[in-house]
């Protein structure tokens, strides 16, 4: 009886072991439309986190002329100080949408007309400057004579043909539905955003609620000091990083109307965005101005607008960007470099932008880390000096 019953509950294993291998095999054949599955739920989240995002880069202001609506001799306004207060936030922010809009859009799209229409001549030029540079220099290392050649098989005409073919029409037709959708996308993260802003309290509190429900109470300390502290990096960070363009993008921009730069408008613009990325966007930014330069007002012009440039950008770095920032990082060079060489290599944009604060975060969490199992060995953290 009891080898029928070892015998049983061995092929009994041995079927359900099978029963269990065919489940996960159907599983993970099947796991593609699991995942075009999750892939479509999060298509139809973006709008809203994006809504999240904006909420949160506005509810530091929004907080701010909530507090200054405060006033006991206006008690309308003391009381739905809230709803003023975001609603005057969007209010400046549609004054700005204004004014770039009115002001600033025409002057940078004659810009970029304009350029677009002289592309072909300064293509020439730039064959015609290949040709004349010596041969038997560090040039002909480079084989330059393959590139003049394979610039000049570079048919801009051909390009042309194909974005307006009929195979492509598709894509167009495409592309004004999806346009159609961003707009939608456009009302909804506006709309929630300011759903976000005026139940801000209700939302903090469920979350502060749900946290110490589900957290021991030294778990939900630690959780809140992190968070923070992560807070506190973030939006300082990004913050001041798009201030500081807007700055550096109207004084390089200004400086360069006043020194006659062909395109200065669009220039500077294009200078404050890359100046947003930490140390490569300055740098390219400044490449492409002085390659551009050169063909619209020769090799003395652009090496004066590179240096002007160059002093406009270690005064911002020395002076206003420390000023705007408040607090530093407190994060090495090398981090900063390395943050946005591989945030940029897997994230693109973004991740070149968001790189740094990350790597402060991922610091302040290690060195919190080594301090705590430090002080349980009771051995002495070093500090810089």
């Amino acid at each position: 009886m009891g080898k029928k019953t070892e015998i049983f509950r061995r092929w009994l294993f041995y079927f359900t072991l099978l029963l269990a291998s065919i489940i996960a095999y159907k599983m993970i054949d099947k796991l593609s439309g699991v995942f075009e599955i999750i892939g479509s739920f999060i298509k139809v989240l973006v709008p809203f986190i994006v809504a999240g995002i904006v909420a949160y880069l506005l509810h530091t202001p929004c907080k701010s002329i909530e507090e200054a609506y405060n006033i006991d001799k206006l008690k309308f306004l003391k009381k739905h100080r809230r709803g003023f207060s975001v609603l005057t936030v969007y209010f400046i922010i549609a004054i700005i949408i204004f004014i770039i809009v009115n002001f600033i859009k025409p002057t940078i799209t004659q810009n970029v007309l304009e350029l677009a229409n002289n592309l072909p001549n300064y293509y020439n030029s730039a064959i015609e400057f290949l040709k004349t540079l010596p041969e038997d220099t560090f040039w002909s290392q480079i084989n330059i004579t393959e590139i003049v050649k394979s610039i000049e098989e570079f048919n801009i005409s051909e390009v042309i043909m194909d974005w307006v073919s009929l195979e492509n029409i598709g894509n167009y037709v495409k592309g004004i539905v999806g346009a159609v959708n961003i707009v939608f996308d456009l009302f909804v993260v506006i709309v929630v955003s300011i759903y976000i802003l005026l139940e801000r309290r209700d939302i903090k509190n469920f979350v502060k609620n749900l946290m110490t429900a589900i957290c021991e109470k030294e778990t939900y300390k630690k959780c809140l000091n992190f968070y923070e502290r992560t807070n506190n990096i973030f939006y300082k960070y990004i913050s001041s990083q798009f201030l500081d363009g807007i700055i550096v993008g109207l004084l390089t921009a200004i400086v360069m109307n006043i020194m006659g730069i062909k395109y200065a408008t669009l220039l500077g613009i294009m200078i404050g965005l890359f100046n947003i990325i930490p140390y490569f966007g300055a740098i390219v930014a400044v490449i492409i101005a002085s390659i551009i330069t050169i063909f619209t007002g020769g090799f003395t012009t652009a090496l004066w607008m590179t240096l002007v440039v160059i002093i406009v950008q270690q005064i911002d770095s020395n002076i206003i960007n420390p000023r705007i920032l408040g607090n530093s990082l407190n994060v090495s060079p090398i981090l900063v470099i390395f943050a946005t060489t591989v945030g940029g290599a897997y994230f693109g944009v973004p991740g070149m932008f968001l790189g740094v604060p990350v790597a402060a975060l991922i610091k302040i969490f290690v060195l919190d880390y080594i301090k705590e199992k430090n002080e349980v060995k009771e051995i002495e953290v070093l500090e810089e000096e």
